[in-house]
C-alpha cells in the first residue's frame, strides 16, 4: 500500500525540475488546471502535520515503511487506484486537497548537494506552466510578480510544515509508537477478508501505556493531538474500500485470497 521510495527517485508528480529564471522564464504564465491524471493514478500522497485534522475528516492517515517514514493521506488502497479522482483526472468529490499536491508544478529543491539553499523550481513538462495567451504571468519583466511571490510564500510554507512533520515522526519513533499496520476487510458474501498491508501506524495500545513523563511532553509539544487524527482516520479504511468497490477497482486476485499490497 505505501511502501518506501527507492534512493535518488524523483519527487511524487515532478518529471523534470528547472529553476525559475528572471533571464530565462519572463515569458512564461501559470493558468489553472482542472483535472490532474498524474493524480487519478496516485493512492497515497505525502501530507504535513500541518494537516492532519483537516484531511483526516476525507482520508485515512497512514506512514510509510522504511528508515524515514513520513504521513500519507490514503486516496486508494491498491497502487494506480484513487478514488476520489476520476480516470481523466477530475476531483470526483468537494475534499481536501493536500499541500503537496496543490504545490505542483512548483517546490523548493536543492540544487547542489554540497549547499544547504533551497531555489524554487518547477516541472517543465506541466501543462500548468508555458507561454500561453491565458494565464498569470511569473514576472513583470525581470522583477517577480505578485503571482512568483505567492507561489514562492506557498512553498517555503510548506518546508516550515514538513520541517515540523519530520520532528513529530522522530517523536514517535522514539517513543516506540510506530508498528507495521494491518488492516482485514470483510464485505457481507464474500468468504475471504481483503487483507491490506505495507504501511504503519501508531499502536494504541502503547499509546494507553505511555509513562507520564512521555504522555506530558506529547501533549505539551501537540504530537498527541496529531496522533489522535491519525487514529481517527484509521475508521476511513472501510470506506475508502466500499468506493473502491463500488467503482469497480478491487483486484481481481483479492477476490480468492488475501493479498498483500504494495511492495
Amino acid at each position: 500500500m505505501a511502501t518506501q521510495a527507492p534512493a535518488n527517485a524523483k519527487p511524487l508528480f515532478y518529471n523534470q525540475l528547472e529553476p525559475v529564471s528572471s533571464q530565462l522564464h519572463q515569458q512564461l504564465k501559470i493558468r489553472p488546471i482542472e483535472k490532474a491524471p498524474h493524480l487519478g493514478a496516485t493512492h497515497a500522497v505525502p501530507l504535513t502535520v500541518d494537516e492532519f485534522v483537516v484531511a483526516q475528516r476525507d482520508y485515512p492517515i497512514v506512514f510509510s515503511v522504511g528508515e524515514s517514514p513520513v504521513p500519507l493521506a490514503l486516496m486508494g488502497l491498491n497502487e494506480g487506484v484513487n478514488v476520489f479522482v476520476s480516470e481523466d483526472g477530475e476531483m470526483l468529490n468537494p475534499t481536501y486537497l493536500p499541500a503537496y499536491v496543490r504545490r505542483y508544478p512548483f517546490m523548493l529543491a536543492r540544487l547542489r548537494r554540497e549547499s544547504d539553499e533551497l531555489s524554487l523550481c518547477f516541472d517543465p513538462t506541466s501543462e500548468a506552466v508555458g507561454t500561453f495567451e491565458e494565464g498569470a504571468p511569473l514576472f513583470e519583466g525581470e522583477k517577480p510578480a505578485d503571482t512568483l511571490n505567492d507561489i514562492l510564500k506557498f512553498c517555503e510554507d510548506f518546508e516550515i510544515a514538513a520541517q515540523r512533520t519530520n520532528a513529530f515522526m522522530t517523536e514517535i519513533a522514539q517513543a516506540g509508537l510506530l508498528m507495521d499496520g494491518e488492516v482485514a476487510i470483510q464485505p457481507d458474501g464474500v468468504a475471504q477478508p481483503y487483507v491490506y498491508r505495507g504501511f504503519q501506524m501508531v499502536d494504541e495500545e502503547k499509546v494507553r501505556n505511555l509513562d507520564a513523563e512521555t504522555l506530558h511532553r506529547l501533549h505539551q509539544n501537540g504530537a498527541l493531538t496529531l496522533v489522535t487524527a491519525h487514529l481517527f482516520s484509521l475508521s476511513l479504511m472501510r470506506e475508502v474500500f466500499g468506493r473502491q468497490l463500488a467503482q469497480g477497482k478491487v483486484p481481481e486476485q483479492q477476490l480468492a485470497q488475501p493479498a498483500d499490497v504494495g511492495a
